[in-house]
C-alpha cells in the first residue's frame, strides 16, 4: 500500500467515529426538542452537516486509491448512513491498516513474496 492510499484510508477512519457520534448527537437532540424546549438541532445539524459531508469526499478519496470493489465501497457508504455505523467503519478501517502494515513488514523482511 503506498503513502497516498495509506493516508486516504486513514482520513476516512478519523473522520467516521466523529460523524457517527454527531448523528446520534442530532437524534438526541431531535428527541429533546419534541419533547422539551432545547433545541439544538440548528447547531448540531450544521456540524453533522460538515462532518457527513467531510466523510463522503474521503469515502470517495478512499474509493478511488484503494480501488475498492463495489460491494466493499458501497458497505463503508452505508455505514455512514447508520447511527452507530461509523464506529464499525473506524475499526474495519484499522483493521485494514493494520493487516496492510503486517504484510508490508514481512514483504520488506522476505517472509513473504508479493
Amino acid at each position: 500500500m503506498d503513502i497516498k492510499t495509506a493516508s486516504a484510508l486513514r482520513r476516512l477512519r478519523l473522520v467516521s467515529a466523529p460523524e457517527a457520534v454527531s448523528f446520534l448527537l442530532l437524534l438526541v437532540c431531535s428527541v429533546l426538542k419534541r419533547t422539551t424546549d432545547f433545541n439544538a438541532v440548528p447547531a448540531m445539524g450544521m456540524i453533522h452537516g460538515i462532518l457527513f459531508i467531510l466523510y463522503v469526499i474521503f469515502w470517495a478519496d478512499a474509493w478511488n486509491r484503494a480501488k475498492w470493489d463495489l460491494k466493499t465501497s458501497a458497505l463503508y457508504f452505508v455505514l455512514s448512513v447508520l447511527p452507530t455505523g461509523g464506529f464499525f467503519a473506524e475499526r474495519k478501517l484499522k483493521r485494514e491498516a493494520e493487516n496492510a502494515l503486517i504484510a508490508s513488514r514481512a514483504r520488506k523482511e522476505g517472509i513473504v513474496s508479493a
